[in-house]
This record gives C-alpha cells, sequence and structure tokens, in this order.
C-alpha cells in the first residue's frame, strides 16, 4: 500500500512540474502574439505616415503648379 501511496505522490509532482512548464509556455506564446500585434500595428502607424507625407508633398506638388501655370499666363 505504501508504494502505491509513493507513486501517487510522484505522479503529482510530475503533474504539478507539467502545468509549470505548460503555464510558462502559454506566457511565452500570448508574449510572443502580443509583439507580433505590436509589430504589426508598428508597420501600420508607419504606413500611415508615408500615406499623409505623400499626400502632403502631392498637395504641395498641385499648388507649386497652380502658381507656376498663373506666373506664365497659362490660367
Amino acid at each position: 500500500m505504501k508504494w502505491i501511496c509513493k507513486t501517487l505522490q510522484r505522479m503529482e509532482a510530475q503533474d504539478e512540474e507539467f502545468e509549470v512548464r505548460l503555464r510558462a509556455l502559454e506566457g511565452w506564446r500570448a508574449e510572443k502574439a502580443g509583439e507580433e500585434r505590436l509589430a504589426e500595428g508598428q508597420e501600420f502607424e508607419h504606413r500611415k505616415v508615408r500615406e499623409k507625407r505623400i499626400s502632403t508633398i502631392s498637395a504641395g506638388a498641385g499648388g507649386v503648379v497652380a502658381v507656376l501655370v498663373k506666373v506664365l499666363g497659362g490660367g
């Protein structure tokens, strides 16, 4: 009967160790997923800034063309 109790205690200890490892792995996965979402968010922000710059440059270029056309007497 003692060997059964010792075996059960050993199994419980192994289960606890397994649970600790599993929780650590789940935490790592959640952290990685958060990093990936952050990277995607940063890429989205960079894209928005780039698009805004292009829009600003295009608007500025349009204004310059309008002034040149007016100065040169085309409009």
